[in-house]
């Protein structure tokens, strides 16, 4: 039997937040270790026990205090094992390119399905980055329009192009080699380039570095 994904939730709306509870509980693959209605409550907690530390944190942006996007890094520092998933009300492009440069795992909107968020939560724990449909349109989109054809072969090869692309709609591997045909070890080689190229350690960092090398635009002033 597979050990239960655990994770905690930073959400300060409390309808929202007994109700994402609720849903999480009714899941037989998740272990809910605690709820936080802001980013301050959550991290005195990770630092009071490294047994509260999640596999997937569930952190909204619009938090009391601290903001979402603000706590963001001091988390990846603090859990640097754990997949941090943005949930939240805000589909700014701004805040997407922020939240991703700073290491999330993925990126929903509250307006997800209990199985869509589900769904989010398997694909960051297996090495996917979920992202809202809308948000991933956006990232491809950007993708491939910033950079010429010819700009982006000199970072990246075509098939590299294709499955940077796919990483950032949130697909993990096994999908990548079904969507472009090809077998799950030629995807793997491909991914490997990519994190090389881009000096990545997985895909949130290859996506993060895709910004600063203008493959995707920086954050808007």
């Amino acid at each position: 039997m597979e050990p239960k994904i655990r994770i905690t939730l930073v959400e300060d709306h409390p309808e929202y937040r007994e109700t994402i509870k609720l849903a999480l509980r009714r899941n037989d693959g998740f272990e809910l270790l605690g709820s936080f209605g802001t980013a301050e409550r959550a991290h005195e907690c990770f630092e009071a026990s490294a047994d509260a530390r999640p596999d997937v944190l569930l952190l909204d942006l619009a938090l009391p205090g601290i903001s979402g996007l603000d706590a963001l890094g001091v988390f990846r520092e603090r859990l640097p094992d754990t997949r941090i998933v943005i949930l939240t009300q805000s589909d700014s492009e701004a805040d997407v390119i922020r939240a991703i440069a700073a290491g999330a795992s993925g990126y929903l909107l509250k307006s997800s399905t209990v199985r869509q968020i589900s769904d989010a939560i398997r694909s960051a724990v297996s090495g996917g980055m979920p992202l809202d449909p809308a948000v991933a349109r956006y990232l491809v989109d950007t993708l491939r329009t910033k950079l010429s054809p010819k700009e982006r072969s000199e970072v990246l090869s075509p098939r590299e192009m294709e499955v940077l692309e796919l990483l950032a709609e949130g697909k993990v591997q096994k999908e990548i080699a079904q969507t472009l045909g090809i077998s799950p070890t030629t995807v793997i080689t491909h991914v490997s380039h990519v994190y090389e190229k881009l000096d990545a350690k997985n895909a949130p960092a290859a996506v993060a570095k895709a910004f600063g090398i203008g493959i995707l635009p920086k954050q808007r002033d």
